[in-house]
């Protein structure tokens, strides 16, 4: 259990008011322990340094809660440098010892160093690095080795990794997704889509996985290598001597063991291609869900969509002024001169008045087989050709490209001509599909520019080396 390791009390310096002081102190301290040959150190070291933190004016302050019966007036920085390594002590974060020369000197805990670093990385938005993942399992099923158990125990370890950090993958582009609803104006769908989501989770992972950390350059060869393991006598009988002596279970267990390694992580490369298909699809959705909610936001006019647009986005005007749950919109005033709902008795084919019918000889008559109209047919077939026009395709918008910078190399974004038709919509396709690699251009992000009633970030459209005229 965790309480069994960890101190109850444990996480009540990050649940504290004072938790931002508690954190980077914890960060100071844990970045002075880094650098020895252990995580202790002196402790007059320590608080030298979070003597030198809270006296500096970017200090966090602690609580009066926290610093009550402490004679919070009168302490100094020392003092409270003093009360953190007192309290941290007291909460199991750190451990206080005296050696043979009566120094005393400060240790993290085991447990407090793998959380420390766990944070960090939370904190820093470190990324998953799936190529170190599969490259590490790709080079231990190659190698032969004299230790084929601990090299088993490195792949699952890793495998394990590996299927936790695309998951997580996954999960973050649903968070995206669901946060897409909150965003209100095109500037700030806009910015979600090209700034926040390219940058945190295409150029930082997808875009990675699709590319240099691409699982299928490695997956044959993993499962060739892991398959023939299973399979050979001589490796089976060595790597499970070995997992019987780690683990202190008998042969037939380490054996039996063995096989459960190699047969899940078979398993598991075998069936990532769910995952890698569940991201895809979910990458895929949320860029169009996105571009679909900007050009509805951005569309304006006195029809039927354009109507109901107005009516929508002045009701989650309302709803978010008046604080309103969106299962309560009735409660809008306005609501009940828009839309009139009446109750009725319930009816059935008794009710219904049946007029008498006299009898009349039935005589048929002939059917008539309609020509087609062959000017209506030709004029739909122009509807129908204008509207495939109207869609905006990567070689569409590579041509579009090419008309427009012209003999030029480069140009800004912001030179296109943003109050003409619909050509902020055909910027918003050319800043999407800049990231894939069959497009003859290239983007480079600048500065945040505003033009023609648009504010956005303005990037530089660049002819690639081997479309230059």
């Amino acid at each position: 259990m965790l309480f069994d390791v960890v101190p109850e009390n444990f996480f009540r310096p990050l649940a504290a008011p004072g938790k931002i002081a508690y954190w980077e102190c914890l960060c100071r301290l844990f970045a002075v322990t880094s650098r020895q040959l252990s995580f202790g150190v002196e402790r007059d070291v320590l608080v030298d340094e979070l003597q030198f933190y809270f006296d500096s004016a970017m200090a966090a302050q602690l609580s009066e809660e926290e610093l009550e019966g402490a004679n919070s007036g009168k302490m100094s920085s020392r003092d409270k440098a003093n009360f953190v390594l007192r309290r941290l002590e007291s909460y199991g974060w750190i451990s206080v010892e005296t050696d043979h020369s009566y120094v005393q000197r400060v240790n993290f805990r085991d447990y407090a160093v793998q959380m420390m670093k766990t944070l960090l990385n939370i904190s820093e938005e470190k990324k998953t690095e799936y190529q170190g993942y599969i490259y590490t399992i790709y080079s231990l099923a190659r190698s032969g080795g004299e230790s084929p158990g601990i090299a088993l125990l490195q792949i699952v370890e890793n495998t394990d990794a590996l299927v936790t950090g695309l998951k997580s993958l996954n999960a973050n582009i649903k968070r995206y997704i669901d946060e897409l609803t909150k965003h209100s104006t095109v500037a700030e769908i806009l910015d979600a889509l090209l700034n926040d989501y390219y940058s945190n989770v295409v150029d930082k992972a997808y875009h990675r996985l699709l590319t240099s950390d691409n699982v299928s350059k490695f997956r044959p060869e993993i499962l060739e290598r892991l398959e023939a393991n299973s399979r050979s006598s001589r490796y089976l009988n060595k790597a499970s001597a070995e997992i019987a002596e780690l683990k202190e279970v008998t042969s037939e267990e380490a054996r039996e063991q063995v096989l459960t390694m190699l047969h899940e992580v078979i398993g598991t490369f075998r069936q990532m291609d769910d995952i890698l298909g569940e991201i895809n699809k979910k990458n895929t959705r949320y860029q169009r869900a996105a571009i679909n909610r900007a050009r509805f936001l951005l569309s304006s006019g006195e029809d039927i969509r354009g109507q109901l647009k107005d009516i929508l986005i002045y009701m989650n005007e309302q709803i978010t002024e008046k604080e309103l749950d969106y299962n309560a919109v009735y409660e809008l005033e306005e609501m009940d001169r828009l839309i009139r709902i009446f109750s009725t008795e319930y009816l059935d084919l008794d009710s219904l008045y049946a007029p008498i019918e006299g009898k009349k000889e039935f005589v048929p008559e002939k059917i008539q087989v309609p020509l087609p109209d062959a000017k209506l047919r030709a004029g739909k077939r122009k509807a129908m050709m204008e509207k495939l026009e109207k869609i905006l395709s990567p070689a569409k918008i590579n041509a579009y490209v090419d008309e427009m910078l012209g003999e030029r190399s480069w140009m800004l974004a912001s030179e296109f001509p943003l109050s003409e038709g619909d050509t902020f919509i055909r910027l918003i396709y050319v800043r999407l599909y800049g990231q894939r690699k069959n497009m003859r251009y290239e983007l480079e992000l600048q500065k945040s520019v505003e033009k023609e009633g648009y504010r956005f970030r303005d990037f530089i459209i660049r002819r690639r080396e081997e479309n230059v005229r």
